[in-house]
C-alpha cells in the first residue's frame, strides 16, 4: 500500500512483540527527557509542545519522502480528533505528571491504560478476552498498583500526581484503537504528520515559551526523535501483527525501564514493594511476548 510503512508480509509473533518492547524502552525515556528539560528551565507544556512540533516535523519528512496518502473526510476528522486527545492531551498531561510526581511514578501511572484499551479491544475490535490475557493483565496492573503503593524516595504521591498521571493514561489508551484502524490504511507517518502539529496547536494556548541553551535544543530534539518519531516508527511494525489488548500489555516494560533510569540519574529510589511491582510487570511483558511466538 502507498505510503504505509515497509513492513515484511509475515512478520513473525516474537519479532513484533520484540518491537512493541524496542518502543516501550524508548518511551521510557521520556520522564528522563522531561526531568532535564525542567532543570535547563523549560515547562513542562513547553516540553510537551516542542516534542510534538519536532516530532511531527520527522514524520512530516518521511511522509514526503515516501509519498505517503494523507487522510481525507471523515478520516481527516478522525485524526483531528485524536490530534487533540492523544497528543495534546497526552503529552501535556504526562509532562505535568513527571514534574508533580517524578518519572517513576508518571510512567507507571501510565500503564493503568491496560485497563481502557483491554475494554476498547473488546467493544470495537471484538478481541476475545481469554484466560491468559485476562490474567496477564491482571498481574501487570498488580505491579503497576505496588509500585505506586510502595513509592520509594524521590517519588511524590499526590493529588495532582495521580490526576495528571492517571489523565495521561486514558488519552494514552486512545492510541491503540486508532492506530489500530488507521495505520492499515495510511501508515503511521501520513496519519503522525498531521495528528502531532494538530497537538502542538492544542498545547500552544497554554505554553509559556523560555529562552534555550544549545543543550535544551539538543536534547528536545533527541527527545522528539527518539521517544517520538523512531518510538512511534518501531511500535507500528509490531502493533499490524498483535492484538491491541496483548501489544499493551507487552509495552508495559516501558515503566520498569523509566523507573530503572531515574533510580540511576534522579535517586528516585523504589522501595522492595514497588521492586516487586515491577518485577511482576517485567515478568508479564516477557511471558506474553514469548506466548506470542
Amino acid at each position: 500500500m502507498k505510503g504505509a510503512m515497509p513492513v515484511p508480509r509475515a512478520t513473525p509473533p516474537l519479532t513484533s512483540a520484540l518491537l512493541i518492547m524496542t518502543a516501550a524502552t524508548l518511551w521510557g525515556l521520556l520522564g528522563i527527557f522531561g526531568k532535564f528539560a525542567g532543570s535547563l528551565g523549560l515547562a513542562p507544556l513547553e516540553v510537551a509542545f516542542w516534542r510534538a512540533v519536532l516530532g511531527g516535523a520527522f514524520f512530516a519528512a518521511h511522509a514526503v519522502i515516501t509519498r505517503a496518502r494523507l487522510p481525507k473526510g471523515k478520516d481527516l476528522l478522525m485524526t483531528v480528533l485524536f490530534g487533540l486527545s492523544g497528543v495534546s492531551v497526552f503529552y501535556g498531561a504526562y509532562q505535568l505528571a513527571v514534574r508533580e510526581g517524578g518519572a517513576s511514578l508518571a510512567s507507571v501511572l501510565l500503564y493503568t491504560a491496560p485497563a481502557f484499551v483491554a475494554v476498547i479491544g473488546w467493544r470495537l475490535f471484538e478481541e476475545r478476552l481469554g484466560r491468559a490475557e485476562l490474567l496477564t493483565m491482571f498481574v501487570t496492573i498488580a505491579g503497576v498498583a505496588l509500585i505506586s503503593v510502595g513509592g520509594g524516595t524521590g517519588v511524590r504521591v499526590t493529588g495532582p500526581a495521580l490526576m495528571f498521571g492517571l489523565l495521561s493514561a486514558l488519552t494514552y489508551a486512545l492510541y491503540y484503537p486508532y492506530g489500530k484502524v488507521y495505520f492499515a490504511r495510511y501508515g503511521a507517518p501520513a496519519l503522525l504528520a498531521l495528528a502531532l502539529p494538530i497537538g502542538a496547536l492544542g498545547l500552544a494556548p497554554f505554553t509559556t515559551f523560555a529562552e534555550k541553551s544549545f543543550a535544551a535544543w539538543s536534547l528536545l530534539l533527541a527527545m522528539a526523535f527518539f521517544s517520538t518519531y523512531l518510538a512511534y516508527f518501531v511500535y507500528s511494525l509490531g502493533l499490524r501483527h498483535l492484538p491491541t489488548t496483548r501489544a499493551s500489555v507487552i509495552a508495559a516494560l516501558e515503566p520498569v525501564v523509566a523507573a530503572v533510569l531515574a533510580a540511576a540519574l534522579f535517586a528516585e529510589r523504589l522501595s522492595p514493594l514497588a521492586l516487586l511491582g515491577a518485577a511482576l510487570v517485567i515478568g508479564s511483558a516477557l511471558w506474553m511476548g514469548r506466548r506470542e511466538a
